[in-house]
Parts: C-alpha cells; sequence; structure tokens
C-alpha cells in the first residue's frame, strides 16, 4: 500500500511539470515525424499479466518488425545510433520522455514507477529460453526504472539485468522502502539528464540489500542468473 500510495502521490505532485512535457512532446512527433504519435505494445508487466503499453513513438513506423542482432542481447535494446530512430525521437528517447506516458498505466495500477521493465513478447521468450524461469524479478509489480537504469542499458549484460531486478524485487517484497524508491527515481532524473554520472554494478546491486546488511565488495562480483526452482505440483 505505501509503495502504491508514493507512486499516486509522486506522479499527482509532478503533473504540472510532466504532462506539459509530454504535450509538447507529442507536438513534436506530429510535426517533425508525422502520425502515429504514440506508439502502443503489448508488454507483460507480471508472471501471468500483459497489457497495451503506450509510448512516445521514438523510430520509424514498424520499426518493431526489424530484427535486432543478437549481440544486442536478449533485453534486445536498439544502439542509440541505430538508423531505425526519427530525428525527433532520438532526443526524445535520450532523454526518456517517450516513457512518461506510461505514468498513466501506474494512475491505473498496473505497474509501479520503480520495478523491473516490462517486456514483449519476443524479449520475455527469449529470456525464458536463455534463463529459464524469470518470473523472480516481478515478485513486485513492472516499473518505468529501476536498478539496471541507474547503470545504462548498454553497460550491463542480461544476466546482471537480471539479478539486478530480482534483488530489488525481493527487497520490495520482503523489506518494503520507499526511500529506496526514491533515491532510484532520483538518481534515475539525475543520471539521464546528465547530471550524475552511472553507477557501478556493485553500487546499484548494494542499494537493493537492506541497511542493516551490507555485503561485501567480493560478494559482489556478476554472477550468472540462476532461476529459482519450481515448486512440486502436490495432489
Amino acid at each position: 500500500m505505501k509503495k502504491r500510495a508514493f507512486d499516486v502521490v509522486v506522479i499527482c505532485l509532478a503533473a504540472v511539470v510532466w504532462v506539459p512535457v509530454v504535450a509538447l512532446s507529442a507536438v513534436a512527433v506530429l510535426v517533425l515525424s508525422g502520425r502515429p504519435i504514440f506508439y502502443k505494445s503489448r508488454r507483460w508487466v507480471g508472471p501471468s499479466t500483459a497489457i497495451e503499453m503506450m509510448k512516445l513513438r521514438v523510430m520509424v513506423p514498424n520499426a518493431n518488425k526489424v530484427t535486432a542482432p543478437v549481440e544486442a542481447g536478449r533485453f534486445l535494446n536498439t544502439p542509440p545510433d541505430s538508423p531505425l530512430y526519427t530525428p525527433v525521437g532520438r532526443v526524445l528517447d535520450r532523454l526518456g520522455l517517450n516513457e512518461i506516458p506510461q505514468f498513466v498505466h501506474v494512475l491505473r495500477g498496473e505497474m509501479s514507477i520503480v520495478g523491473a521493465r516490462p517486456l514483449t513478447d519476443v524479449v520475455r521468450d527469449a529470456l525464458r529460453d536463455q534463463h529459464g524461469d524469470i518470473d523472480a524479478r516481478w515478485v513486485t509489480p513492472a516499473g518505468l526504472t529501476g536498478l539496471p537504469q541507474l547503470i545504462g542499458r548498454h553497460g550491463i549484460d542480461d544476466q546482471q539485468r537480471l539479478a539486478l531486478e530480482s534483488a530489488y524485487s525481493m527487497r520490495a517484497a520482503t523489506a518494503p522502502s520507499l526511500r529506496l524508491d526514491f533515491m532510484i527515481l532520483l538518481h534515475t532524473v539525475l543520471i539521464t539528464f546528465g547530471l550524475r554520472k552511472p553507477m557501478t554494478y556493485e553500487k546499484a546491486l548494494r542499494l537493493a540489500e537492506p541497511r542493516r546488511r551490507r555485503v561485501h565488495t567480493h560478494e559482489l562480483a556478476p554472477q550468472r542468473y540462476v532461476a529459482p526452482a519450481a515448486e512440486a505440483d502436490v495432489a
């Protein structure tokens, strides 16, 4: 309940900023790129929940039909220099402004501000093929930002990203902290606008540790993501 209240209060208080920003960004897309202004796609926000997610369009029409190279990783992040981006879209993506319309999903209770990122069908299937059960990253709702965003989309591999998202999800489920959510949100904004350097994997992982216990640096070496064992069916 506290996490939900945090989400609603933050979005409502920040509406005086993000509503005009979305409006101006939408006009920029319309004038410089044409229609459609918004991009909608099916995204998984939980183990058994998918929604029609809305963002500002930053790429050419039908860009989602272009197959990403395997080198991009299973999360299939599009390189910032990809020709799929429109000129205005490249700027919006760099500043993260294309993600702001997802506040609507947060207000509906479909997502949270902080959590594991939603996944498309293609990316979810690819990750499950490679890593098995990945649902541990969704003990709490999917979010707009999270620990991986404090490092950068190209600063970590899929295993590290899954580990970070799972660590945050377990922390939020067992020892929820509004301070942690606020710090992740604040650092996301500062890093996005170049006011703070991205974190290292080790530092981001430490944030998910309860304050009463901090692990040592040698324990934080990147490890292969291991999915939790499935529970046996009971007749």
